[in-house]
């Protein structure tokens, strides 16, 4: 292709991260948790209520305290942050018994605060060094980490969370969600400039990239999933490039791929899938190299994952590996409801197998149902994974010296671990609620960017048609209206969901 036309693409593409990154920026300063009428109960019987809550939410009596978080889980690890810098300590709050009656109880520390209210905590049962103490259920390494930086500004400007929360919230998010999108964007332009074929298919598949995914919808929270996409682009990053160049990769770059796929499992603990499906290869092919490098670099955000593990609970099992235990079932608890009446909603979802893959493939939070654009990345994996088992064949049995990912190995990777993922959650019945209230299955969010980079050889092959642009063009709308569906708080309902709702084909 022509100077000129990479010209006008690179324009194009600064155009669109410009774009980007002010809209996820505009979601940090502008957040604010808004008290939507249709989630609540109608004031008078017989008012009109689109899905009527069950079991009942009843309006504030009061003005709310307003706040820039919006879920129990930011608020979870705001609360973590919070007692890291301002207590030294990773407890969040304490349940103090009556002495005379051990059925009633008090609960005091930051989780008390309505502000911090919070389903995803802990209590440490009794006869445990941590009885009477509430921990966040999330783990601790991220809440680490911010709360370096709220130090920091704590530090230098004096900005104190509960009361100068609308400077040092959206400072931090700008820095870990806005920040990062931007370098992700800039990495992903990059690549998509070395695989893509035609003006159409790099400049679709970016468009996807910046507006097509919900990491923008996510832009403007305090969550997990953002960090682990970005980790997983950076993870790939080099072998994409030198697959493009043809070129074996060089041992900085081993470390790059260890430390960034192994940081991207300590947000997102599936991606150990990720760290595998990269590490097996290379140590088959290059052992020293990846003995040299690709390991030792991936210890350590695996040592800092444990290490912070044992500074907050005393143990090196996360705490979500204790659902269904004393640590989550105590009196008040929102998980002790499973198996009560009480246990309605998406949270204690009992259904069938199939009907929860399916939802999560291609029904109201399905995969590709509300990111079409998906299925062009499906086919260009099946395309180069057929074409590709030469490939992967010619990968294992080379010279030490000049292996290197092919693009069919890559895409059967990306295929193989999106599949080990979906069955990973398919094994996890306890959690048949899709991530709870969210606006898409953003247990799957980290995989994005290896989608993404699999858009090009499905949209060069359709851009040389009319009605193939076309079809482009709404698969990536529809995926654009999903991302901007919801417009005040990302943790909300798909649109399927709430138009099933609202038909009354389909209830939590």
């Amino acid at each position: 292709m022509s100077s000129g036309s990479a010209d006008i693409r690179r324009s194009v593409y600064l155009t669109l991260i410009a774009v980007a990154v002010a809209i996820a920026a505009a979601k940090v300063v502008g957040a604010e948790n808004v008290y939507e009428p249709s989630r609540y109960t109608p004031p008078t019987p017989g008012a009109y209520s689109a899905s009527p809550p069950d079991p009942p939410r009843i309006w504030p009596a009061t003005r709310p305290d307003p706040t820039p978080m919006f879920s129990s889980n930011d608020k979870s690890r705001w609360a973590t942050v919070r007692s890291l810098v301002d207590d030294g300590a990773y407890v969040i709050g304490q349940r103090q018994f009556a002495d005379d009656d051990p059925s009633k109880y008090m609960d005091t520390g930051i989780v008390a605060e309505p502000q911090y209210k919070t389903l995803d905590i802990i209590l440490g049962p009794p006869d445990t060094p941590q009885a009477g103490h509430f921990y966040s259920t999330k783990p601790p390494l991220f809440s680490t980490m911010i709360a370096g930086e709220y130090w920091l500004l704590k530090k230098a400007f004096g900005w104190s969370i509960v009361r100068d929360r609308w400077l040092v919230i959206p400072t931090i998010l700008l820095t870990i969600n806005v920040l990062p999108f931007a370098i992700y964007l800039i990495l992903l332009a990059r690549l998509i400039e070395m695989i893509g074929k035609t003006d159409f298919g790099k400049l679709l598949t970016f468009a996807a990239a910046c507006f097509g995914t919900f990491l923008l919808t996510f832009s403007g929270t305090l969550n997990n999933h953002l960090p682990a996409a970005f980790c997983v682009l950076v993870a790939v990053y080099p072998i994409v490039k030198a697959m493009a160049e043809n070129r074996p990769l060089h041992g900085w770059e081993y470390a790059i791929c260890g430390f960034f796929a192994a940081f991207a499992a300590t947000f997102d603990l599936p991606a150990l899938a990720l760290l595998a499906a990269l590490g097996v290869p290379l140590l088959i092919t290059q052992p020293r190299r990846t003995l040299l490098f690709f390991v030792p670099a991936a210890l350590v955000p695996i040592a800092a994952y444990f290490a912070t593990n044992y500074a907050a609970l005393g143990e090196f099992t996360p705490a979500y590996e204790k659902f269904g235990s004393d640590w989550y079932n105590y009196s008040g608890s929102h998980w002790a409801k499973r198996g009560t009446p009480l246990g309605k909603g998406i949270d204690f979802n009992d259904e069938p197998t199939a009907v929860y893959a399916f939802h999560l493939l291609l029904g109201h939070h399905g995969w590709f149902s509300l990111t079409p654009v998906y299925l062009l990345s499906l086919g260009g994996l099946l395309g180069l994974s057929l074409r590709g088992f030469g490939e992967v064949r010619r990968f294992f049995g080379s010279s030490r010296t000049e292996a290197t990912f092919t693009p069919g190995l890559f895409a059967a990777m990306t295929l193989t671990v999106s599949l080990v993922v979906f069955a990973f959650y398919l094994m996890q019945t306890q959690s048949y609620n899709y991530g709870g209230f969210t606006s898409g299955p953003r247990w799957l969010f980290w995989l994005i960017p290896l989608w993404i980079l699999a858009l090009p050889p499905a949209a060069d092959r359709l851009a040389g048609s009319r009605l193939g642009r076309g079809l482009c063009a709404v698969l990536l709308g529809f995926s654009v209206l999903s991302v901007f569906y919801p417009a005040w708080n990302p943790w909300r309902s798909p649109w399927i969901l709430q138009l099933l709702e609202f038909t009354g084909l389909l209830k939590y």
